[in-house]
């Protein structure tokens, strides 16, 4: 089952997976109609069920999504699936945002702000067992010695006690807004098609060398790809055979 992208309802596919089997997953669904999945639709509940059955304990699963506006309100899709994830067991453990860049505007509007973000929803089975974290943000102070007060409970300031011992790194921790351009590939066969650092990013952050990483909707295969390169075993689902082709095209791309 391993390490192929089976052409059929994920439903289909996680029905032959044992209990806690999966140790990450990293999917975008198609949501609010936003795109023209070749008019496929999901069962979200039941999908959202069976990831719950299927994740290790300690396992993650980030869901990217975003919302529609529908006669001038949002669909709140992103907020409703964050609960029934509780709800099926997950911990939300981090409700992080992908900036995909001003580019991605569709100019000025008259009622709202233009969108240019996505909400990265990671949800957990238990406590993380893996937490790699990214460390590229610049440190302003790299070099010297830690340095400035902590504000206590009751409001007054306390001296980091580890003053002229503690030397600052060049680089910290970075925060849960990420910043990757949604650059679209000229050509590209699937209408959203994620930036491969995304899925990068979440794979090297969640998961270790020979887990197994699954995408319910692997679309045209960013996320086996990467899986692969970071020493990963991947499991996908899609239900196009046209995008399942183009999976296997850019997976096999690699063994040239």
């Amino acid at each position: 089952m391993i390490n192929k992208t089976h052409n059929e309802d994920c439903l289909d596919t996680m029905a032959r997976m044992k209990d806690n089997y999966i140790d990450l997953t990293v999917t975008s669904p198609p949501y609010d109609n936003l795109r023209d999945y070749k008019g496929y639709s999901f069962d979200f509940e039941s999908i959202a069920k069976e990831l719950y059955r299927v994740t290790k304990e300690g396992g993650v699963v980030v869901w990217i999504v975003g919302d529609a506006t529908i006669k001038g309100s949002e669909t709140g899709t992103s907020f409703k699936q964050a609960l029934y994830f509780m709800e099926c067991g997950f911990k939300l453990n981090d409700t992080m945002i992908w900036n995909k860049g001003t580019f991605t505007a569709v100019g000025a509007l008259k009622a709202r702000y233009a969108p240019v973000f996505e909400y990265m929803l990671i949800f957990t089975k238990g406590k993380a067992k893996s937490f790699n974290p990214i460390k590229d943000r610049p440190n302003k102070w790299a070099g010297t010695n830690a340095h400035g007060t902590s504000r206590q409970k009751d409001g007054s300031t306390k001296r980091i006690t580890t003053h002229n011992k503690k030397t600052i790194p060049n680089f910290g921790q970075r925060f849960n807004i990420w910043e990757i351009p949604n650059v679209g590939k000229k050509g590209a066969k699937h209408p959203a098609i994620f930036p491969e650092k995304l899925a990068n990013d979440h794979i090297i952050s969640w998961s270790n060398e020979n887990d197994i990483v699954y995408d319910p909707f692997m679309g045209s295969g960013t996320t086996a790809k990467m899986a692969i390169l970071n020493n990963r075993n991947y499991i996908g689902s899609e239900i196009s055979d046209e995008y399942c082709e183009i999976t296997e095209q850019r997976i096999n791309g690699l063994n040239k």
